[in-house]
């Protein structure tokens, strides 16, 4: 860290030794000629080191158009400061000791298929790793590079391996505190040999290096360049290239109309949701890379929609449909429009489990003064304001996502929070004994 660091200062080092030399001659020089020797040499330094800086700076992976979000920083550090908290932000990360959820730990750290198979999470001096074994002697050994999740559900992870990603046979769920199997691998054999696609860092990653693509038979074959990504959901994938932006704004720092970015006030309501769609409708096949998309783009350029009659909402599976539930809902269909995600959401803070935060959203609409209050009378209405949320959008279980957890007989479902608002009584009925209890201690 030492020489970087006096590399980079050479220059102020360079120009302090030569004011030094000009104030020792202070008596047999022009004052005027001192002043402007040591401005030139001042100049020189500070340039120097501009120049310098630029020469060791990374280029986006995205391309020139793009700035990096750490450039966001100086301009919107209180943001920024905040939507590193994020689930988008955490969506995908390198896998370290610090960002890999479950225990490394025995007993913690072992899954097992059978009596004779089972995967080991152990942390090597290389690294962190899963290795297989069969009764005792170790088969195979992969190590964890990439941790897929925030780790506020589940994580799963992928290896490098022969310019490919591949994703680890044992993710982590988060509810149960335990190892489990990922999602679709099978509980009884271990796999390491599912290929992931760029596809999947599409909703990810902010951008993934692909050096080579082509067709093997009626697939595609996809090759990566080793830690060539953007992790986590960045700036630019919701506000597109900034770097004209940036620019801009360095040279004009008095100019507050935001220049050369896209701002999410400026997109129609159905530009506003598609952006979300892009990720949150499910998987579909797709018409172009989802890298390419920009805010204002519309989805169904991006992905191939659905043929025929919508499914009925009460049909869908709550992982990964968050578009179509909540397009079918009440709430936004007698919004005339103006209802999007985030009417309810703020991309830049995370407010996971703050159910009194998302009920006063409701409350926005749903009031005394215009009669549509909850007509629930056996709670008081202070209660009732504070969770709307766990009686119209309960947590309910996934039939896509369910994981065998050691320990378990059957598959443990991953519960998500479904964005098809409606009653569902058997939720209001447990959410009201509950607040009964609260409303005892008031």
């Amino acid at each position: 860290m030492v020489e970087p660091i006096l590399e980079e200062w050479k220059p102020v080092v360079f120009a302090s030794f030569f004011f030094s030399i000009f104030s020792a001659s202070f008596r047999i020089m022009n004052k005027r000629l001192l002043y402007v020797c040591c401005m030139l040499v001042t100049a020189v330094a500070v340039f120097s080191r501009c120049f310098h800086g630029e020469a060791k700076e990374t280029p986006d992976l995205r391309g020139e158009q793009f700035a990096g979000a750490e450039t966001c920083i100086s301009c919107h550090k209180d943001i920024y400061k905040t939507f590193i908290t994020t689930g988008h932000y955490a969506t995908s990360r390198p896998a370290t000791d610090s960002t890999v959820q479950g225990s490394f730990a025995a007993p913690g750290n072992v899954f097992y298929y059978n009596d004779s198979v089972k995967v080991v999470m152990e942390k090597r001096d290389s690294g962190l790793f899963q290795v297989a074994y069969h009764k005792d002697r170790q088969q195979q050994i992969h190590r964890f590079d990439i941790a897929f999740g925030s780790g506020r559900k589940a994580q799963t992870y992928l290896y490098w391996q022969d310019n490919k990603y591949f994703q680890l046979p044992v993710s982590y769920l988060v509810p149960a505190h335990s190892w489990a199997n990922s999602p679709g691998f099978p509980a009884t054999q271990v796999r390491f040999d599912r290929p992931i696609p760029s596809t999947c860092f599409g909703c990810h990653s902010s951008m993934v290096g692909i050096s080579d693509t082509k067709m093997v038979g009626l697939s595609i074959s996809e090759e990566f360049e080793k830690n060539k990504v953007v992790y986590g959901i960045d700036c630019e994938r919701c506000h597109g290239p900034a770097a004209k932006h940036v620019d801009f704004h360095v040279e004009h720092p008095l100019e507050k109309k935001a220049m050369f970015i896209t701002t999410i006030s400026s997109l129609n309501n159905q530009q506003k949701l598609d952006m979300c769609a892009l990720c949150h409708s499910g998987i579909r096949p797709a018409q172009k890379s989802p890298f390419t998309f920009k805010p204002g783009n519309r989805l169904s350029d991006y992905i191939f929609m659905d043929i025929g009659p919508a499914p009925k909402a009460t049909t869908l599976d709550v992982h990964g449909t968050q578009y179509q539930l909540f397009t079918s809902s009440k709430c936004f269909l007698k919004s005339n429009g103006t209802m999007n995600c985030s009417t309810c959401h703020n991309p830049h803070v995370n407010e996971r489990n703050d159910m009194q935060a998302f009920s006063q959203k409701c409350m926005s609409c749903h009031n005394t003064d215009n009669h549509t209050f909850c007509t629930m009378k056996a709670l008081a209405p202070a209660l009732l304001k504070k969770n709307c949320i766990d009686c119209h959008m309960p947590a309910l279980p996934s039939g896509n996502i369910t994981l065998l957890v050691n320990g378990h007989d059957s598959p443990v479902p991953d519960y998500i929070r479904t964005h098809l608002i409606t009653t569902y009584q058997e939720e209001t009925q447990k959410v009201v004994e509950m607040l009964k209890q609260q409303q005892k201690h008031l």
